[in-house]
């Protein structure tokens, strides 16, 4: 049993060997983050989102194009030379980097400034190339390399990267009769599943302290979520968890926005309608990629008392769930969408497969235009 999963995450994990090819996967990503920004403006404008939900969201967005800016700079001498490091991604419905990188990154931006002021600067390493080319007539590969890993550190430094674990905040909405109201967010890079994922909540607290300013509530409510922030976990079972354990805090809507898989057929391995869409494409580089984005919606019903102990009670939440999928679902809704260029649109419109009927579509167009489509 040992064997076969260790032969199931060797298969589903590759690793970029070449310098074409690394550069190829990470200009594919700069350019579907860009994408990802103006849904969620698109989302946002369909009244889905507020526009505090929006400006956290893209705060995280820009935070995984962070995440991928630092990586590209590190991995910007792969194929050049033995000890070059490579990128490892998850081909297997995920498309994206596997979540050890992602640790190995909160590492190496402990050590950053260490290293930055151990390196020469960008000027001196420019300057030391150019000798080399003009007076020894050789590639500064070394120099090349010790030049990148340089940038990789200065934007570990810089800050505005998406970590495998990015602790709840909180930001105040309004006073709700003697309930303060908050949206409590945080975001991991799921280790079980190797993408990104941000959790929105909407919370009453009628605690004496405002929640974010009280010393002993506050640290247990972040490791509570943290702790919870498992792909696997349904939203009813966070929520209601949530609810229990902490009766002056009342989580009156959860949502999971999961970003990703990334498609594509240079890069990934995929199976079922999606698989015949990018083989029917043919698109040329750039053009052959298709990106999932899950919403899951978990919504507060009314409110209960109910008792604990012969002289207490606490108030807990009754959630709405899903009509047909109830408590398998373990949410209200969940709505998917897919974000693809307009030749596999084209495509997709053609075959029309089933498994990719219910998907919302936004489409890539002429000059980076998105397109929603119904």
């Amino acid at each position: 049993m040992a064997n076969e999963v260790k032969d199931q995450l060797t298969s589903d994990h590759a690793e970029l060997y070449d310098t074409l090819t690394a550069r190829r996967y990470f200009a594919k990503f700069e350019r579907i983050g860009g994408h990802l920004a103006r849904v969620a403006a698109e989302v946002e404008a369909e009244g889905k989102l507020s526009r505090t939900e929006a400006r956290v969201l893209g705060v995280y967005l820009k935070a995984v194009a962070g995440t991928f800016r630092a990586l590209s700079n590190k991995y910007l001498m792969t194929g050049r030379g033995e000890g070059a490091p490579k990128l490892t991604i998850d081909r297997h419905e995920s498309g994206f980097p596997v979540a050890q990188e992602l640790m190995t990154m909160a590492v190496d931006a402990q050590q950053a400034e260490r290293h930055l002021a151990g390196m020469p600067s960008e000027t001196e390493l420019k300057d030391r190339m150019v000798r080399q080319i003009v007076g020894e007539l050789t590639i500064p590969t070394a120099l090349q390399f010790a030049l990148s890993q340089r940038y990789y550190y200065e934007a570990l430094a810089a800050g505005g990267i998406f970590w495998a674990r990015n602790d709840p905040d909180a930001q105040w909405i309004a006073n709700v009769g003697e309930r303060r109201q908050y949206l409590v967010h945080w975001a991991v890079w799921d280790t079980q599943v190797n993408l990104p994922v941000v959790y929105l909540m909407d919370l009453e607290d009628s605690g004496r302290k405002p929640l974010p300013n009280d010393a002993y509530r506050w640290p247990q409510v972040q490791h509570a979520l943290m702790a919870q922030a498992i792909g696997g976990l349904k939203l009813l079972t966070i929520a209601t968890g949530f609810d229990k354990d902490f009766a002056d805090l009342h989580p009156k809507r959860l949502r999971r926005i999961v970003l990703g898989p990334m498609y594509s057929a240079s890069f990934t391995l995929q199976s079922g309608p999606i698989s015949q869409v990018l083989e029917g494409t043919k698109a040329p580089d750039g053009e052959d990629w298709a990106l999932v984005w899950t919403v899951e919606d978990l919504v507060s019903e009314r409110e209960e008392a109910v008792k604990e102990g012969w002289f207490s009670s606490s108030v807990r939440q009754i959630y709405k769930l899903d009509p047909v999928a109830g408590a398998d679902l373990g949410a209200t809704r969940q709505e998917r969408m897919i974000i693809l260029p307009e030749k596999p649109y084209q495509v997709l419109v053609e075959q029309n497969p089933r498994g990719l009927q219910g998907l919302r579509k936004f489409v890539v167009g002429a000059g980076g235009r998105l397109i929603p489509t119904l």
